[in-house]
């Protein structure tokens, strides 16, 4: 945060306050700012991937292609783990344009992979649960923000808790275990509810730490972290809330 020439003026505090309190405003309307553009890319991000399913969802040569060919999917579901790679990893070396162009490519990608579930789920279902999930998600991202704790040493454990659900799933494509389909099912969704606050918390941290010119691309990684957060909380509630057709 090297300057704030783009920021309203400053409100006129008495003379023996002034210091303090400027600093504190200005501090508290970058990071309204920062954490604005993050939400609003989050919600473009959603919302590409759900008109993107919903193209695909309505043409019959692409859903037939995509359920034929399961090299295609696979392809898929590797080109949406390299964006995320990438964008996780690279940011630095991107420019913020190409960094939010691949953001919302992953979200296009995500968007093809998703639309099965709308032949497995009820249009009912899926609406439920999408309501329930961003009631959650908007609950633990607003504790996250506003707490006064350092969920560090909690994020760490939610990660390695979330390796340890990865390697369970892999187990259970092949044990195929309807009992431990369940128990994943509710971890992922305790895993994800504590990922929301974690990763809030942390963007906040990492925005007080970066100044103006590097705001575009701090606002497309935390975007593509609340992203997965509320992706994944969702596919794990419609496990749980899910009516099948």
């Amino acid at each position: 945060m090297n300057n704030y020439n783009n920021l309203p003026p400053l409100p006129q505090p008495s003379a023996t306050q002034a210091a303090p309190q400027q600093s504190e405003w200005t501090l508290s309307t970058y990071m309204t700012q920062v954490m604005r553009k993050v939400y609003v890319k989050m919600f473009l991000g959603l919302l590409v991937t759900a008109i993107t399913s919903f193209l695909v969802l309505s043409s019959e040569t692409v859903m037939t292609t995509l359920f034929q060919s399961r090299a295609l999917l696979i392809g898929l579901c590797v080109a949406e783990l390299a964006m995320v790679f990438i964008l996780s990893m690279a940011i630095n070396k991107l420019s913020s344009p190409v960094a939010t162009l691949l953001f919302y490519v992953y979200a296009v990608l995500n968007g093809v992979t998703l639309t099965p579930i709308f032949l497995i789920y009820t249009s009912s279902s899926i609406v439920l649960t999408f309501f329930v999930t961003a009631g959650v998600f908007l609950a633990m991202s607003i504790y996250g923000y506003t707490t006064k704790s350092d969920l560090t040493k909690f994020g760490t454990f939610m990660v390695m808790a979330l390796i340890g659900l990865i390697v369970c799933t892999i187990i259970n494509i092949f044990w195929a275990n309807s009992v431990m389909e369940w128990i994943i099912s509710f971890a992922g969704v305790a895993i994800f509810i504590g990922l929301t606050a974690w990763d809030t918390q942390k963007i906040k941290q990492m925005a007080m730490e970066t100044d103006e010119a590097n705001v575009g691309k701090l606002a497309t990684l935390g975007a593509l972290s609340l992203y997965l957060d509320f992706i994944n909380l969702f596919l794990y509630l419609l496990r749980l809330l899910g009516g099948r057709d």
